[in-house]
């Protein structure tokens, strides 16, 4: 069986634990999977999917032409020599965006995909948008591409209700679109080796698509926020840190964070999404605005203070039962001081962590009823059956 799992990435560590996921829950139940991906330069290049056993994709777009059609005419053993996987042999699909479908990213991740949709259902591969957030959709062109997603996939995943209602304002209801929680919740974390939690106890994540990615108000109000969140936090002797979950621009929101507080806590820089967890696993508790990032710690019972740019972040924290850790950057000092007691008090942290691990096995469980569906899905699919 040939799967292709589309939308992740290695830039994006969130979308790098997600092909994790994929990858180990496929093979639980298929261990004779074979993975393809379409390379790309900078979200997944050679090096990084060709040591994990995952096979190319002859695929390469430019303004609307798929430049590498002409392989499709390359005979079978020349390509199985260079491990190259052509479009019409992909059996099933897994697509995996996160959030790409919506006003906010343009018309050309959904018109893009609306195009393969139809060719995949045409060659009777079987179609899975795997749980991620969706919407609003307002133009036409949108419009028309998440109807033909639709028509076309075998089965649909919003991440939550928000999503879910965006995608039915524009399809209406369907059996084939349903709600399933972020399903890298599944996903064991590990600790970095020699890792030392001594001077790391509350784990701080920026997230640059605050600033770039937000109202004018907000963008400017972040880094002080963040900074007004370690001051206190030494002052009321915790020990902060601040983890790099990806990119050059948190690293460079984080190094000034620590110049303006003149405080120096440690900043751990990690490329591992699953080290990243287990350092979230191991804190007392964190204050992010990386969706994933905060998947990993309340998955694991760990209390999170967030602040967020969409709805999947307030949906996240309703899932868990734990809307007051929900946190509006221009929040006064004493309710903000006030929100971090949940992160300083013993008791209020025990009491948190214990609720948050019992809705965590609801949403574990909720993941794993996906997973049989898609499971059910790709078993009736008659290109596999020739497979498995």
């Amino acid at each position: 069986m040939i799967v292709e799992i589309k939308g992740t990435g290695f830039v994006n560590k969130g979308a790098e634990l997600m092909l994790y996921s994929i990858m180990e829950k496929m093979r639980s139940r298929y261990p004779d999977v074979r993975f393809v991906h379409v390379p790309s330069l900078q979200g997944a290049p050679y090096e990084k999917y060709a040591r994990l056993g995952i096979y190319p994709k002859a695929s390469l777009w430019r303004k609307g032409i798929q430049l590498m059609r002409p392989v499709d005419y390359v005979p079978k053993k020349l390509r199985d020599l260079y491990g190259v996987v052509i479009n019409r042999e992909i059996d099933v699909v897994l697509d995996a965006s996160g959030f790409s479908y919506s006003d906010q990213w343009g018309d050309n991740p959904s018109v893009l995909m609306a195009k393969a949709c139809k060719k995949w259902k045409k060659q009777g591969t079987k179609i899975i948008l795997l749980s991620q957030a969706f919407g609003p959709f307002t133009y036409s062109k949108i419009k028309d591409s998440i109807r033909a997603i639709a028509d076309c996939a075998d089965l649909i995943y919003a991440r939550e209700q928000v999503s879910y209602e965006h995608l039915i304002s524009v399809t209406g209801e369907r059996p084939n679109i349903k709600v399933a929680p972020d399903f890298t919740n599944l996903m064991a974390g590990v600790l970095p080796d020699g890792y030392d939690a001594a001077d790391k106890e509350i784990c701080i994540v920026p997230n640059y698509r605050m600033i770039d990615k937000t109202s004018a108000e907000v963008s400017k109000a972040y880094q002080p926020f963040l900074e007004n969140c370690v001051n206190y936090l030494v002052e009321s002797n915790q020990k902060p840190f601040l983890l790099i979950h990806e990119g050059a621009n948190d690293l460079k929101l984080a190094k000034l964070i620590i110049e303006n507080t003149g405080k120096n806590i440690p900043i751990v820089s990690e490329t591992d999404p699953l080290k990243i967890k287990g350092i979230l696993g191991a804190s007392k508790g964190t204050i992010g605005s990386r969706f994933h990032g905060l998947v990993s710690a309340l998955s694991q019972g760990v209390p999170a203070l967030a602040t967020g740019w969409s709805h999947k972040y307030q949906m996240l924290f309703q899932d868990y039962d734990f809307v007051d850790g929900l946190l509006d950057v221009l929040i006064p000092q004493d309710k903000l001081e006030k929100k971090l007691k949940f992160l300083i008090d013993p008791e209020l942290r025990l009491s948190l962590g214990n609720n948050l691990r019992q809705k965590s096995t609801i949403q574990k469980e909720r993941a794993l009823s996906m997973w049989d569906e898609v499971f059910s899905v790709v078993e009736v699919c008659e290109r596999v059956w020739k497979i498995i």
